[in-house]
């Protein structure tokens, strides 16, 4: 497998390892997410998230206002922190 597709392969898994344990298996509700960020982006992130900065991040990758982040919400999210952390390797 190339090494794109691994890595679309493990955003899959990491979405579905958090997403379903307090509801629906296809979105996060903000507990899953705030675990997900905690566990899985502590080094990029820094120690645990407060309930403050989990709220804003929830809300904002919440574009359609149903109180959950789906998978497309999700990358969205993985997309960002991917560009933040490029443009500061490009910088160095």
């Amino acid at each position: 497998m190339s090494d794109i597709l691994t890595a679309m392969n493990l955003l899959i898994k990491v979405f579905e390892k958090y997403s379903g344990k307090e509801g629906d298996k296809t979105t996060l509700t903000k507990g899953e997410l705030k675990e997900l960020l905690q566990h899985e982006m502590a080094p990029l992130l820094g120690k645990a998230p407060d309930k403050a900065a989990v709220d804003k991040i929830f809300k904002d990758l919440d574009s359609n206002s149903d109180g959950l982040v789906d998978f497309t919400e999700y990358v969205t999210l993985i997309c960002c922190l991917t560009t933040v952390c490029h443009e500061a390797l490009c910088k160095k």
